[in-house]
């Protein structure tokens, strides 16, 4: 469930006209391919839940530059062993009817069933850079949603906090395999080889 639902209006062209679209209006009312039209259409990344969209806040230069090194690095690793990594904006669906656009995602097999073209249908793992315009909904929604979609973990990188948190699958919730702080190194149980050192992470540049 959303507790914070940005929405926006939207510039539509319709015959060589352009069109306001105000999203409010149709909050509550779009459908799972209505979503998956619209984000094909647009350069804006959109979550989606039961009918209503989340408009997500442009990223910041840190933001990205944090994604690139956490990229270079899962890429390094995850491609020999078969497995493919991808960043914002590719969907992955929770659940019909729910999808988020997390900043980094892993499959560790090309081959797995829940990889595609359009959206994947789940991960091995996904990491997110918390925003500052919203906290909750990386640390919290988000914790929930990847849970939901049993994605078996999950890191939340957090720039204002200079934490990164690990969160492993345990049933159907996320148990914290540590929050590490400068100083620290963070690993994976699930990437064999991925090992982070906080500082370089939170001064990527």
């Amino acid at each position: 469930m959303l507790t914070a639902v940005r929405t926006a209006t939207m510039q539509l062209v319709i015959n060589g006209s352009t069109t306001p679209l105000d999203l409010d209006v149709l909050q509550g009312l779009w459908s799972d391919a209505q979503y998956l039209r619209l984000t094909d259409s647009i350069k804006q990344l959109i979550e989606f839940t039961d009918g209503q969209l989340e408009v997500l806040p442009m990223p910041t230069y840190k933001h990205q530059a944090i994604l690139q090194l956490l990229l270079v690095m899962l890429h390094a690793l995850v491609r020999p062993l078969g497995g493919v990594e991808s960043y914002a904006p590719l969907r992955l669906q929770i659940r019909p009817g729910k999808y988020r656009e997390p900043d980094l995602l892993v499959l560790l097999n090309r081959t797995d069933p829940r990889f595609g073209n359009v959206f994947w249908q789940g991960a091995d793992l996904v990491m997110e850079v918390v925003s500052p315009d919203n906290p909750t909904r990386d640390t919290q929604e988000k914790r929930l949603d990847y849970a939901e979609a049993r994605v078996p973990e999950y890191w939340i990188v957090d720039p204002a906090e200079e934490t990164i948190t690990v969160l492993r699958l345990l049933d159907a919730a996320y148990a914290e395999q540590g929050v590490f702080q400068r100083g620290d190194t963070a690993t994976s149980r699930i990437v064999p080889g991925l090992t982070v050192v906080v500082d370089t992470v939170l001064d990527a540049d």
